[in-house]
């Protein structure tokens, strides 16, 4: 009786504190974690866990947050590169969106363009989500669907973020355009509105941040999503008419023409009444040929 009231009392301990049961240098590691609440003791025992072969993947992919948390983010991203050889094929996407959180946190923009192309490149190649159309994803405790069309608007949404860090304006313009027609909403809307702004053509970006106010697109009624459009909208009253001539960050395109076939093709199969060819596009293409000369 006595042991089976002590074994109940461990089984709830570990419920209440998310931590699994056992002994190994994991166990002790998410003990550290979680119930000392000692990060750097915890990141110690991560790193006995992955030299020992105690659950590298978790232990990697734990460690790799804690460390993120304590704004070691260089030493997290070599850790997974050094380290995910040991970890599964299932594993490796989550990797990679750790490793994009990463670079985006310590401002490496090209790598994290990197990855999100390279993502990108695995859903047109049909091989996102074990080539399954959704996939489980959780958040906040909750589970939820995601199909491999939002997550493609997601990793565009994040592309053209990624682009605007690097003041490369109208790549941003182009990614998040895309993203609109795969899966709107108010958010991305709110980043191409800026991106128009920044690139000095008022005319558009008024019209693209009143399509917030008015409840065009998904998330329209999200307070935040609304304040920001306002606030983006006072700003445009400050500013000036639009210089003359090629804006310079065109100079700074970084869209290859086999990336932006593939992000044609997506919108052939996911808006095909939206499928024809965006402007900007066509401005792409004379700027080269002006280049060329």
């Amino acid at each position: 009786m006595e042991t089976s009231c002590r074994k109940k009392k461990e089984d709830d301990f570990h419920v209440l504190h998310k931590v699994p049961s056992g002994d190994g240098p994991y166990v002790k590691a998410k003990h550290t974690q979680l119930v000392e609440k000692d990060p750097e003791g915890a990141i110690i025992w991560f790193w006995k866990a992955i030299n020992g072969g105690d659950r590298v993947e978790s232990a990697l992919k734990d460690m790799a947050v804690v460390m993120k948390q304590l704004d070691r983010t260089e030493e997290a991203i070599e850790a997974i590169k050094s380290f995910r050889c040991l970890c599964s094929k299932h594993s490796q996407p989550s990797l990679d969106n750790l490793l994009i959180d990463l670079y985006k946190k310590c401002g490496r923009f090209d790598e994290e363009i990197g990855l999100l192309k390279q993502k990108l490149r695995v859903i047109y190649r049909g091989e996102a989500f074990n080539g399954k159309p959704t996939k489980t994803a959780r958040s906040h405790g909750k589970k939820f669907q995601v199909s491999v069309k939002q997550e493609t608007a997601k990793i565009l949404g994040n592309l053209g973020w990624a682009y605007m860090q690097k003041s490369n304006f109208m790549a941003a313009e182009v990614v998040y355009k895309k993203a609109q027609m795969i899966d709107p909403d108010a958010n991305k809307a709110c980043n191409l509105g800026l991106c128009l702004m920044k690139q000095a053509r008022y005319k558009e970006a008024q019209l693209s941040l009143f399509d917030i106010l008015s409840g065009r697109f998904p998330g329209a009624d999200d307070s935040k999503a609304c304040a920001r459009a306002q606030q983006l909208l006072t700003e445009l009253k400050t500013c000036r008419q639009p210089p003359s001539g090629l804006p310079e960050n065109l100079l700074g395109l970084d869209l290859d023409d086999e990336f932006v076939t593939d992000l044609e093709r997506l919108i052939n199969v996911w808006a095909p009444y939206k499928s024809k060819r965006l402007p900007i596009f066509e401005e792409i293409d004379q700027f080269r040929d002006q280049l060329a000369f």
